[in-house]
């Protein structure tokens, strides 16, 4: 994948996180977004954050204690765990049900 592929999957992916964040309720969680990351901010004080590593062709999620860095598949079209296979936004939506204490769908 060239960068400007890279940057245009990213930026998508990113976009993608944001539009569902809008969906959640906002005295329970809060995003901000800038070049590259998404900043997700819960009541309770925890941070998550989705950031696109260009070096790596990577994006990253640090969600709490825990830190994923996911590969482009295209021949599944889907940001893919590096370790173990697992799916960006399903783990994304797994790991804010967690920190909410309900359940949440991306």
């Amino acid at each position: 994948m060239d960068d400007n592929e890279f940057r245009d999957r990213s930026d998508a992916a990113l976009a993608k996180v944001a539009k569902w964040l809008e969906d959640l309720d906002p005295d329970e969680v809060d995003y901000t977004t800038a070049d590259g990351v998404v900043t997700i901010e819960f009541a309770g004080g925890a941070k998550f954050i989705l950031s696109r590593q260009a070096q790596m062709k990577q994006m990253w999620l640090a969600a709490g204690a825990h830190g994923f860095h996911y590969s482009w598949d295209a021949a599944r079209g889907l940001w893919l765990d590096d370790k173990d296979g697992h799916e960006l936004f399903p783990r994304l939506a797994e790991t804010t049900s967690e920190q909410l204490g309900h359940p949440v769908e991306f």
